[in-house]
């Protein structure tokens, strides 16, 4: 009886370290899906709320337990409230994905990487300023058509074509499915993230919001200082050698292909 009873004991206990583990990587994965944007500083406050409630549940302060109590049983509407551009982000980024999606192998990957790089490397020495997204496993599909399609094979040449200034392509971004320049002159969304400084550009905004909004990789080049950078989950990396710029594209570009 004792026995069965201690076997009990600790198959419960275990749940609850199993369950409260859970919890935690979820609570965890839930920071950084929101890190840096606004919502992030509201579901810090939130979480002192809540460690303030424990806390007034073991000091028994009635009043304060009360508020916090009454607070929470209200917690879904002000989330809702609260997080309701992240959450419309979330579930359009949920119904842009597809079932099926372009594989591309170690050398096309390879083969695109250099001609984008190329692309950018002489478009950063002349200061033409260009906004490329490549397109993983979440569909562009609403970008493409805000754009005009091309729909022609990647080249080094026919992109530095689409970003030479005062052409009628170069305003906007190019979208590139697979080996292939679907369409240029796309709309992207601007990031509204608070930690981007007033200085930054609309080139620079647009490239953060694709990435805010979609798993796409997104390179781009300053017009006023010529300088190459990524962005990739809503942060910016800059590329100073194409050393670096090929390591970067092989692990974002080459992840879809590694999960497989």
């Amino acid at each position: 009886m004792l026995s069965s009873m201690h076997v009990s004991d600790i198959i419960t206990v275990v749940k609850a370290a199993v369950e409260m583990a859970i919890l935690w990587v979820v609570f965890y994965r839930i920071l950084l899906f929101f890190e840096g944007t606004r919502a992030f500083q509201v579901l810090r406050g939130i979480t002192y709320l809540i460690i303030a409630l424990l806390v007034s549940q073991m000091l028994g302060f009635e009043v304060l337990n009360w508020l916090l109590r009454n607070f929470f049983s209200i917690w879904i509407i002000v989330i809702v409230i609260i997080f309701q551009n992240e959450l419309r982000s979330g579930l359009a980024r949920l119904g842009q994905q597809h079932l099926f999606t372009i594989s591309l192998g170690e050398t096309e990957i390879k083969a695109l990487a250099d001609e984008i790089y190329d692309t950018v490397s002489r478009l950063s020495r002349r200061r033409h300023g260009c906004l490329i997204a490549i397109e993983r496993e979440t569909k562009l599909d609403a970008f493409i058509e805000s754009g005009i399609v091309i729909d022609g094979k990647v080249s080094s040449e026919l992109l530095q074509s689409i970003f030479v200034p005062g052409t009628p392509l170069h305003d906007g971004g190019v979208v590139v499915r697979g080996e292939r320049v679907a369409a240029s002159s796309c709309l992207f969304p601007l990031s509204d993230n608070p930690s981007v400084g007033k200085t930054v550009g609309t080139r620079h905004r647009a490239a953060l919001g694709l990435s805010e909004h979609t798993d796409a990789l997104v390179v781009l080049v300053s017009e006023e200082t010529g300088e190459i950078s990524m962005a990739f989950e809503g942060r910016f990396m800059a590329v100073h050698n194409q050393e670096y710029f090929m390591k970067m594209f092989n692990q974002v570009i080459g992840r879809k292909k590694n999960k497989a």
